[in-house]
This record gives structure tokens, sequence and C-alpha cells, in this order.
């Protein structure tokens, strides 16, 4: 969002003629700033333009250091976005948020109660407060759990519900979210960046902080792991879904297990994650993956991102899900309909918050008076599933456009709802031509504990991109702001998620590593290298014609050699190579970007920027370009190098680029040196291995093919060398999980300890491609065996395969 208009008072005067068309957060009818927003205008207008950028800047300089995005889905395409900020922070009038949060913990309760009973005794349905048929046709009643409800555990832990204010002033639901609510960690952030912005602002109006929220949330969490504080892991789909930077963030925030469906296995009615270290138990999961996908066996057949038999741990009693299997059908947009009834069976009272008037279409009365009022009504899908947003405004879509048409009979309108259309409240944010009013909506989170429903201090605000936006979507364009509830008075103590000041402590090591995580790792280290290696090529085979040598038998050989990496020299445009594996670093890191520091993946964003910009600009300076993906890529290796824990995971980091980097050297060398030597060949292969200033303090003779292949193969104090690689494996392997020393060493070691010794007792003049085809052959078998005993299945898995020939 672009944000650099002060709010003087002529820009708020113009801002109140704005908002004069419906209801404003900040301003009141008459023109008047509201009492709780007056605070806040006044530490903003003296602000000139300088400073008010400068703060701006500050927010988007965190956000982008942080490396927070969103997904945003195209045609068949996704693309991660930078986090649409805007400012100022939605405020709200602290004695009006009680009164909202009591509300909002009423309708938790009812939420709570209606879903016990959808899954339990079903009585709302017998007594006829809910017609049957919305229970029975509705994709989110899994009948696998049926009873689960009849159990004393609550089956809602964490939910959300969407809030707009209409034009009378009162906040409306416009839907309730159960199934695995988003944008809390999103939240997080925001009040993070808009801090950077505007501390002092939000010290003045002593903002009430979010980490109390959190750290009751995860102190429940716990509590469910029972006594021995069992692992607790936060289940995504991975990083293809719209809001995985959130799932990652919130995992580290509050120390949990960032787990995928293929991480866990059930055995014995147990779920377990699998781990480097063997299968280790877990007892609670924090669900942020849609219920069906979770267990194909039971629920979706076609899914490839649950674990099969997760259902069965959930009834077995051994897995706790927030939330539970099922609850997602607490978000059908028809029980909006029959709000009343089922307040009154389920609680004795009616409901505080008003929900938007919606008409079910499955009853013929009600089905003729949506008919009847089609010039003022909208209609929607029945059953969650379809993509359902907050649909407000003056250009909201009536039935008969846009391919909607009231159904004729009650069997057609089973499927459909007619819901009012109400002019959403608009709140200040800071546009092109500063303040302007912009319709917004607010999600508010909730949590359970053992000492009933609370809610977060605040919330996730979405704003849409004009004034008269018909949907207020992320997807569609629209932005977020923070969402303030001041303080009479500064808290007494900050709180935070950290224990307490002078509190003893004991330094402890991480968790088991996830397989997932540690292959992604390993890849990681062997697609940044092997993008390294072409790089290097590459600029090798440019500088050479740069240089006036004409194509030759070294210039074919190294072009060979590219072909293998997917780099084509003939075709013109060998960028296009270096983008794949730019691109196969990247995804790979996106994987894991909790495990990492957020500059060493905005490294590796920015190769694969810097690629399509010489694409785009046809700029044929491959040396250059060449010469900055190599800068980067030191980069890279350095942050991970200075910034990564020496722990399970950097070693797995380590092992992928001493593989792939030993295995290229060997084929390099063989290539380049094989049969009779090309003119230059000893010279590239000091280019390529960058050991050129090395060689010159090393040896005291001319160049000569032993003294080149002793520097670059043979040399352990080369880190280019190929024995420098091989002695990393060796010793970053000897600390991986299940090595013990005077145990039997498995397949793994023993070829590893072979290979060592044959490089550290090998003699220059034996070195020809015969003998550097072998090592990168035992290369090779080295990383499957690796593999084998880590990445695909238990430790013991590698003992009992043989791998080939000793």
């Amino acid at each position: 969002m672009r944000n650099h208009v002060p709010p003087e008072p002529h820009l708020i005067r113009r801002y109140a003629t704005l908002a004069a068309k419906g209801r404003d957060e900040m301003i009141a009818p008459g023109g008047a700033v509201r009492p709780h927003y007056a605070p806040l205008m006044a530490k903003l207008a003296p602000m000139a333009a300088g400073e008010l950028a400068r703060r701006f800047a500050s927010s988007r300089q965190y956000l982008s250091e942080a490396g927070v995005f969103h997904q945003v889905y195209g045609e068949g395409s996704e693309q991660s976005h930078e986090w649409p900020l805007g400012h100022p922070a939605l405020v709200i009038d602290r004695g009006e948020w009680t009164t909202l949060c009591d509300g909002l913990v009423q309708r938790a309760t009812f939420l709570e109660r209606l879903l016990a009973d959808l899954y339990g005794e079903r009585r709302v349905i017998a007594d006829g407060a809910l017609p049957g048929i919305l229970l029975g046709r509705n994709p989110e009643f899994l009948r696998p759990l049926a009873g689960q409800g009849k159990g004393a555990a609550p089956l809602l832990s964490f939910i959300a519900v969407d809030l707009g204010r209409g034009p009378d002033g009162r906040w409306w639901v416009l839907g309730d979210r159960t199934q695995a609510p988003s944008g809390a960690g999103f939240a997080l952030e925001n009040r993070v960046a808009t801090s950077k912005a505007f501390p002092d602002v939000s010290r003045a109006l002593n903002v009430e902080r979010l980490a109390g929220f959190f750290r009751r949330f995860r102190e429940m969490l716990f509590a469910l792991g029972g006594p021995e504080r069992a692992r607790i892991g936060l289940l995504t789909p991975g990083p293809h879904n719209e809001t995985y930077y959130e799932h990652a963030y919130l995992a580290r925030y509050l120390g949990l297990l960032l787990l995928e469906g293929g991480d866990l296995v059930v055995h014995d009615d147990r779920a377990e994650v699998r781990t480097v270290d063997g299968f280790q138990p877990i007892r609670v999961l924090w669900r942020r993956l849609d219920a069906d996908f979770c267990d194909p066996l039971e629920l979706f057949g076609g899914s490839r991102i649950g674990t099969p038999g997760l259902a069965r741990a959930v009834r077995s009693g051994a897995l706790t899900l927030v939330n539970a299997l099922g609850a997602g059908i607490l978000e059908t947009p028809a029980l909006l309909a029959f709000q009343k009834p089922l307040a009154k069976a389920l609680l004795g009272e009616e409901l505080t918050l008003p929900t938007i008037a919606t008409w079910w279409c499955g009853q013929e009365k009600i089905r003729r008076f949506v008919e009847e009022n089609a010039a003022r009504l909208q209609l929607g899908p029945a059953f969650p599933g379809a993509p359902h947003f907050p649909v407000m405004g003056e250009t909201a879509a009536r039935p008969g456009t846009g391919g909607q048409k009231v159904p004729a009979t009650t069997r057609e309108g089973v499927s459909l709802v007619g819901q009012e259309i109400a002019a959403l409240s608009t709140a200040p944010v800071f546009g092109a031509k500063g303040l302007e009013p912009r319709p917004v909506t607010l999600r508010a989170f909730l949590m359970r504990d053992e000492e009933g429903w609370h809610v977060m201090p605040g919330g996730f605000a979405r704003v849409a991109d004009s004034r008269d936006a018909r949907v207020i979507s992320m997807q569609r364009g629209g932005g977020s702001i923070d969402v303030w509830i001041p303080s009479p008075a500064p808290a007494a103590k900050p709180v935070t998620l950290l224990g307490p000041k002078g509190d003893r402590f004991s330094r402890r090591l991480p968790g088991a590593l996830p397989a997932r995580a540690a292959d992604n790792l390993f890849w990681l280290g062997r697609y940044a290298e092997r993008g390294e290696v072409a790089a290097r090529l590459l600029r090798l085979h440019a500088g050479r014609a740069g240089e006036g040598w004409s194509e030759g038998e070294l210039e074919a050989r190294i072009a060979t050699i590219l072909e293998d990496y997917g780099v084509e020299i003939d075709g013109g445009h060998p960028e296009r190579g270096l983008l794949a594996l730019a691109r196969q670093a990247a995804d790979t890191a996106s994987r894991i970007r909790e495990r990492f520091s957020p500059d060493a993946w905005r490294t590796l964003k920015d190769i694969v920027a810097l690629i399509l910009d010489a694409i785009a600009e046809k700029d044929e300076d491959v040396v250059g370009l060449t010469s900055a993906i190599l800068t980067h890529l030191s980069g890279f290796a350095g942050l991970a190098h200075e910034n990564m824990y020496r722990f399970t995971g950097w070693r797995f980091m380590q092992c992928g680029r001493a593989l792939e980097r030993g295995q290229a050297t060997a084929a390099v060398v063989s290539a380049l040196l094989a049969g009779e030597a090309p003119v230059g060949a000893l010279e590239a292969l000091l280019t390529f291995t960058d050991s050129s200033v090395t060689y010159r303090r090393r040896y005291s003779v001319n160049l000569s093919e032993e003294t080149v292949v002793d520097l670059a193969v043979l040399d352990p104090l080369n880190p280019r060398s190929l024995a420098f690689q091989v002695n990393t494996l060796a010793e970053v392997t000897s600390a991986l999980p299940g090595v013990h020393l005077g145990e039997t060493p498995d397949l793994l070691f023993r070829r590893l300890a072979r290979l060592k010794v044959r490089l550290q007792t090998a003699d220059a003049v034996e070195v020809d491609s015969a003998f550097l085809d072998r090592i990168a052959g035992d290369l090779a078998l080295i990383s499957d065996l690796l593999t084998q005993r880590y990445l695909l299945s238990s430790p013991r898995a590698a003992a009992e395969w043989s791998g080939g020939p000793e």
C-alpha cells in the first residue's frame, strides 16, 4: 500500500467529507473525530510528510526482512506477495470492546455446544431446531467421527469470528471460522510492524499486548500433552498453502514442531513423528489442515497430504486435535438462518451478537421470500467448501446477475442461501491522496482453556482496496491493518512468552528433526551447490569467449558438462537453465523457512529475481550475471554458516553441499583431463575450483597435470578439493543421530571410511578418469545410503539394505 501523506487538519476535513456517505469508525455524524480515535489523530497530525514516510518505510522494512508474505492464486499458478499492511491501526473503544468480548464468549460457548450436539445426541435435529438435511447433506459432517461429541473433552479450542459493523453501529457476525482459522499469526506480525512505525503512539495509547493471549494458548496446548509435556505439533498443508508463512511463524513463536501429513505415521493407534532419530510419539496437534484431507483412509481418499490412520488415533484418545476433525461444519452458512432456535435450545437465551440476515432456500416459504425480495438480497452457498467471503455494499451481486438465480424449487434451494446486503463501516487508511475511508471487517480470535473462553485483545482487520469494493479478500487485492484496544493505564508488567526475569534455566538441545525437514535441508544444500557449479562453468565458458578464444575442444567439453545441469549453450539462452536451478533451491528453501534466517531465504529469492531481470532485459552479459549469482550464493553460504545452529539440520545441509561439490569436482576434473587434455584445461580447472591464487602459493613449479590434480582432488586443506568434501562428510556424519563410537559401523560409514582412506593414500599420478568415476560412484552410493538411513524410513533400515556390493 502507498502510505506517504500526513493527516493534516485539512486532510481530516477532506476525509470527513468522504466518510459522510456511511458509518465510519473514526468520524462521527457531524464530522467530529470520535473520542477513542482522537489520541491517535493528535499524535499523527503534527507529523510532516517526510517523517510519516520514514515510519511507513521502517514498517515495510521489517516485513521485508522478516519475509512476511502470502500466496495469491491465479489461473493454475501461485505467487508470493509481500504482506499488504496499511496504516493507521483500527482503534476500538475500550468499553465497546468489553461488550463485544462478552458477545464473542457467548457465541463461542454456543458453537461449542452446537458442535458437541451435532457429533453427539443431535437433539437440535430431533427437536426440530435444525433441519436434518443440513447435517445429512453436509460435506463437513464426518461420519467416521459421528460420536465424538459424547465425550467430556471439548471439540473446540481455537476459533475466529468474522465481524462487520453495519450502518446502525452494531457489530454483526458475518461468519464463523472453526475449521482451521487463519490470521492470528498475521495479526502478530501486523502488531510488530505497526509498532516499528509508531512505537511512541502505541505506548501513548496503552495498546493492549497480544503475547498474553498466545502464552495462555501455549500453556493450554502443553496441558493437553499431559504431565510429561509431550511434543506438540502444528499440522500444515505445506508451503503451497496461502497462509504457510503464518504456520511457520506460529510454530516458531510458540515452540511447536511444524509438521506435514507425511511427517506422521500411526502405529497401534498412536501418532508418531518420523524423525532422523526414529519414530517419536506426539500427543497434540494444532490442525491447520482441512479435516477431510487429514486421513486418506477414512476421509477423503484422494488426499496426498494427510496421514493414513489419523482418524483412528483421534478416536482412540491417543491424539488430541485443535480443533476436532469435523469442526468445519460450524462454518455452514445455512446455520446462520437458524441461530435463534439453536441458541434457545442450547443456551436458553438469545445471542447478543446478531448475525447477518440469512434465509435458507430449502423451505418453500423461505424460497418464495428470497424470490420476492431478490432486489435486496444476494445468493451464496448453503454448505462449506465454496469460497465464501464477506460480500457487502452497494455493488454486491443480486440474484439474476453473474449467473446467479433464485432456485425454482426447494429441492434446488437446499444448497443455497439468500443473505442481506448491508454496507460495511469504513476505517481510515492512508492511500495515494491521504486518508481514505475503506470498508473494513474484523476477525476476532478466541481460545479455550480450563477457565473458559478468552478473546485476543485485538484481531485481524481486512480492508478493501477501494471505497466500493464488493469483496474484502486478500486474494483479490485487499489489505490488512493492525487492531488497537487502548487501555486507561499501562500494564504493570509487559507480558512475553519468555520466562520471568531471573528464572533459572537449563540449556537443552532441540528435539529430533523431522525426516522431511532433514530431506529438504539436505537437498537445499545440493541445489545451492548445483547452482554454483553451473554458474562457475558458465562464467568460465563465457569468459573464454570474451577473451577471444575460438570455440575449441575445451569449450565443447565445458558445454557438455553444462548440458548435464540443464544449461544449454547452443540455444543462446543459458540463463534459463540457471533460472531452473535457482528456483529449485528457492522452492526447497521455502519448505523450511523456519529453520534458517530470513536473510538467507531472501538471498535465494534475489538470485531468482536477478536472473528474471536479465532475461526480461535481454542482458547478454553472461559473465556479469554469473558473477552476481556467485556473489549471492557466497552470501547464502556465509549466512547459513554463521547463523544456523550447529545441530542436526545444519549437518544435513552440509552433507548435501559436500556430496554435490564432491561429485561435481570429480566429474569436471574427469571431463577436462580425460585422454589428452585440451589447451587451457589446467587453467580452466584452477579457475573452476577458485584455486589459482592458492596454486601459486602452494607450488613453486609451472602448471602440470599432477600438481593441479593434487590441489583440486587430493589436498585436504583446499576447501574446493574432492578430499576436503569427503573429510567434511566424515566429520559431519559422525555427529548424526544413531552414531555411537564402538559399535559396528553400517554400510554408510564403512563406504565413507574407505573412500576417505583411498583419497588420503592416493598419489596424483593415480588420478585418472577411471579413478574419478569410481569416486563419483562412491559418493552417489553414499548419498543413497544416507537417504535410506535418515530421510526415507527408520534409522535401522539402512543396516538391512545391502546397497550393492562393497
